[in-house]
């Protein structure tokens, strides 16, 4: 990791920065594969499942055999892994429902709010090199609780044209029925036009590559929701001189290794903390099935030294994470001065791969800054409130002058006979 010392406030955009791209010729690609789904529906899913995945399939839809064979082929162990972090996640997201109340604004107006589920979801879990199977969870889980009635999951085939088997168990075990084995910018296109094969849906969640991540910008453009702007993602963690230097290595390490354009950024108010964690990043980067990402990360990645923890807390809230680490004697006094994050890790003991997997928060969270303006994934994404109200006869009295001067200081007339009509009888 890059070192900087005691950096003035002038030099804080410069040095948080996130790396920018040209994405001007990737978007004209993906225009293009966008195009070719919405004409050709599933022979064009099928030409770019060969194109890009190598792997020539006749039918995209996992059958009942499929989900079969994979749930005799993930361990007892990992089975019940996923099931104690179902039951936390469950619990989490179950918290967030709210009994919304009928208010009585002025005698006799009624007003109050219905949360409806989302009709239709598509949810993306990306293959490749690490099969995100931790993501069905954390969508598959609220998107049920909220009581969508069709949820659709896309995810790449491997060679042999199959799914991981923890990603159809985890479907599996979530209630997620309607699979397919499509994957990158086609998967996106497929759920957001529909084909004979996948159905449309409204709304669509889950990472993924920077194909992914741009198919996705560009059909919001298009009428069709997505859960939010996504980047590579990042760690900062906020340390003192009572954090455990070899458990911030670890952490750093852990979100570096998910790609060479992750970021990881250390924020510390103790120089001799830094060198500490210096030294456990090179001992325990050796010891990675995955050093050569990680290393390539962390060469992107810095640690700044700061005076004061004021002052880095002043930096955390500029860089706004998506996750953030606060390994500090005060964690929790400390956060509540934090206002920009996805989601927040207090003291030693709190990495962020609890939160990743297990501990029940959501791990779909903003990005690239985001975070300053968006929520992470959470029940509220997958439901849609519609307000109500409702007059009686004397609450329209009461309020109908109220609304015939300001209808009329508009100069929207019609607005101001809406009410006047229903008071002449």
């Amino acid at each position: 990791m890059k070192e900087i010392k005691y950096p003035a406030r002038s030099e804080w955009p410069k040095i948080l920065s996130r790396p920018v791209f040209d994405n001007s010729s990737l978007q004209e690609m993906v225009k293009l594969v966008l195009d070719r789904v919405k004409l050709e529906g599933d022979q064009a899913i099928a030409a770019y499942t060969e194109q890009f995945d190598a792997v020539e399939l006749d039918d995209f839809a996992v059958s009942e055999i499929e989900f079969e064979e994979a749930v005799g082929l993930v361990s007892v162990d990992l089975r019940i892994a996923i099931e104690v972090a179902i039951a936390n996640i469950r619990s989490f997201h179950s918290s967030q429902f709210v009994q919304e109340q009928k208010i009585e604004t002025m005698p006799g107006v009624f007003c109050w709010r219905k949360w409806v589920g989302i009709e239709k979801v598509g949810l993306y879990i990306p293959g490749g090199t690490a099969p995100l199977f931790s993501t069905i969870l954390m969508l598959g889980i609220p998107a049920k609780l909220a009581g969508c009635q069709e949820v659709i999951l896309c995810s790449p085939p491997n060679k042999e044209g199959k799914l991981d088997p923890a990603i159809l168990l985890a479907a599996r075990l979530v209630g997620i029925e309607k699979v397919f084995k499509i994957g990158g910018v086609q998967a996106i296109g497929a759920m957001a036009y529909g084909t004979e094969t996948v159905p449309k849906v409204y709304k669509i969640f889950g990472p993924g590559n920077q194909y992914v991540t741009c198919a996705k910008q560009l059909i919001q453009q298009q009428g069709i929701a997505i859960d939010m702007p996504a980047g590579p993602s990042e760690v900062c963690v906020l340390a003192d001189d009572t954090a455990n230097a070899s458990y911030v290595a670890a952490d750093l390490l852990s979100q570096a290794e998910h790609g060479a354009d992750s970021q990881v950024l250390l924020v510390s108010t103790s120089e001799k903390l830094i060198a500490e964690v210096q030294v456990e990043l090179t001992k325990q980067l050796n010891n990675l099935s995955r050093k050569e990402l990680a290393s390539k990360s962390l060469n992107n990645s810095t640690a700044i030294l700061i005076s004061n923890i004021l002052e880095a807390i002043d930096l955390v809230n500029a860089y706004a994470a998506e996750h953030l680490i606060i390994s500090c004697e005060y964690a929790e006094s400390v956060s509540n001065s934090i206002i920009n994050a996805g989601s927040i890790f207090l003291g030693n003991y709190s990495p962020e791969s609890v939160g990743d997997y297990a501990s029940g928060t959501n791990h779909t969270l903003p990005t690239n800054g985001f975070a300053r303006a968006y929520s992470g994934v959470s029940l509220d994404s997958f439901v849609k409130k519609i307000s109500f109200q409702q007059l009686t006869v004397q609450g329209l009295a009461n309020i109908a002058n109220t609304v015939e001067l300001m209808a009329m200081a508009e100069g929207l007339d019609a607005h101001a006979n809406a009410v006047r009509v229903r008071l002449v009888n």
